[in-house]
């Protein structure tokens, strides 16, 4: 099974498709179409589903709650909380000058070797010499088999 760490950037195009940034919209849908047929896991920092919750409340406040409510039932999703994550989520944020929740994603790629896949381009551009991460739109020109977290 195939294993990938996704942020907020990516999930977000899930339940707004419409909302700010429209592009990649379709390759963050078919990554969710891909949870949902159990073809991939995601491996997330426990801040994902907190950080999703709050652009959703910032962005639609009259649906958040039913909208994380269903981010709660979907499967394949498994979350991770280790010293060692925290400890080099640090180390990138201060080597980066980056905020820390987006470090946290990469940290948790780097540390369990998956691949980090973002829509963030920002991030992505300072952070993309450290490896494990992908930009959401190049990630979904990938052949498949280059599709491989470790």
């Amino acid at each position: 099974m195939k294993q990938y760490v996704i942020d907020a950037s990516v999930a977000i195009k899930w339940f707004l498709p419409d909302a700010n940034d429209e592009s990649n919209t379709l390759e963050a849908l078919a990554l969710l179409l891909r949870l949902k047929a159990g073809e991939v896991i995601f491996t997330q920092p426990v801040h994902w589903k907190a950080e999703v919750a709050g652009v959703l409340v910032r962005l639609v406040p009259e649906t958040a709650a039913d909208t994380v409510d269903d981010l709660s039932l979907l499967e394949g999703i498994e979350y991770i909380d280790a010293p060692n994550i925290y400890r080099r989520a640090i180390d990138l944020a201060q080597t980066l000058n980056h905020h820390l929740f987006d470090t946290l994603y990469h940290a948790a790629a780097l540390e369990t070797g998956i691949t980090f896949i973002t829509a963030d381009r920002r991030y992505h551009d300072k952070a993309a010499h450290l490896g494990s991460i992908v930009l959401l739109e190049r990630f979904a020109r990938m052949p498949p088999r280059s599709n491989v977290g470790s």
